[in-house]
């Protein structure tokens, strides 16, 4: 008997808890952000530069994060000529109670029609991605046949065991704490540029499913991917180890580049190897886009 009455009052202590815990992190973010009329916050919104050449790439950004990450490479592409696009993914750029609430069908969908927006008046169309854009981008050169270039950069293709069991018992932990803090070491050493993100800082049970399930669609695409493909990669990756760089892209059989840059985490088109990455960029795009 005493047990029947005492789950109840642990369910009832877990779900204030879990109440205060989202309420105090969903405060903190905002405490550092504020919401334009549409609910995103100025900065994170998607983007669109018109360019010269006719020539136009999609840019992804990866998870917990926004277009911010994508701006300077797509400036630089701009200047260059091309049409960028860079869409504001499914529960990004919002709040994290946005964030909590994510699917990778939603995202899949989401970056299938911004190509098709790009599809819709230009007709060499290539796509970028960073982190888990890049897993997003494999799926959309793997099953799009007018896509011309695949640039990969930093891309998450496959999770670390922490992530992983991290995923496997958020059903237990997410009862209490409804998100934990991203860590594992900075993916921006760049302070400046740290400063200036627009990243949630946090993952939440739901936003890691999408992830990872995202994460292993675009490594079982890699394998379909048949245009020439640039992959660019940090050395000192906080997020992804070199092993796994390598395991990932034995799969990948199209024609490729791949690079190496150094003094910068993760996010490698902010940080301080973000003009290596955009020349690598740029490099490639004279030869392929000709």
């Amino acid at each position: 008997m005493l047990g029947w009455l005492v789950l109840p009052a642990l369910a009832g202590v877990g779900a204030v808890w879990r109440r205060l815990a989202s309420r105090r992190i969903e405060a903190r973010y905002a405490e550092r952000t504020t919401l334009a009329a549409d609910g995103v916050v100025p900065g994170a919104a998607s983007f669109t530069l018109t360019g010269t050449n006719g020539r136009a790439l999609l840019l992804l950004h990866g998870s917990g994060d926004s277009p911010q990450t994508l701006r300077y490479l797509g400036e630089r592409l701009n200047a260059a000529g091309f049409t960028v696009h860079a869409p504001l993914l499914p529960g990004h750029g919002r709040s994290p109670r946005d964030f909590a609430q994510v699917t990778a069908v939603a995202y899949l969908a989401a970056a299938r029609a911004a190509l098709d927006t790009l599809r819709a008046r230009h007709g060499w169309i290539g796509v970028a991605g960073l982190s888990m854009g890049g897993a997003l981008a494999t799926q959309l050169a793997a099953e799009a046949a007018d896509v011309r270039v695949l640039v990969l950069m930093a891309p998450y293709l496959a999770a670390t065991p922490q992530v992983a069991w991290a995923t496997r018992t958020a059903p237990v932990w997410g009862l209490v704490q409804p998100y934990v803090d991203a860590r594992g070491g900075l993916s921006v050493h760049d302070p400046v540029a740290r400063a200036a993100s627009y990243a949630y800082g946090v993952v939440a049970p739901r936003a890691l499913r999408a992830l990872l399930e995202t994460a292993a669609k675009g490594r079982a695409a890699l394998a379909q991917v048949t245009v020439p493909t640039l992959v660019i990669h940090s050395r000192a990756d906080n997020r992804i180890p070199e092993a796994t760089v390598t395991e990932t892209m034995a799969t990948l059989r199209a024609p490729t580049e791949r690079h190496w840059v150094t003094g910068c985490g993760h996010v490698i088109t902010v940080d301080y190897c973000k003009d290596t990455v955009a020349n690598l960029v740029l490099a490639f795009l004279a030869r392929h886009a000709g």
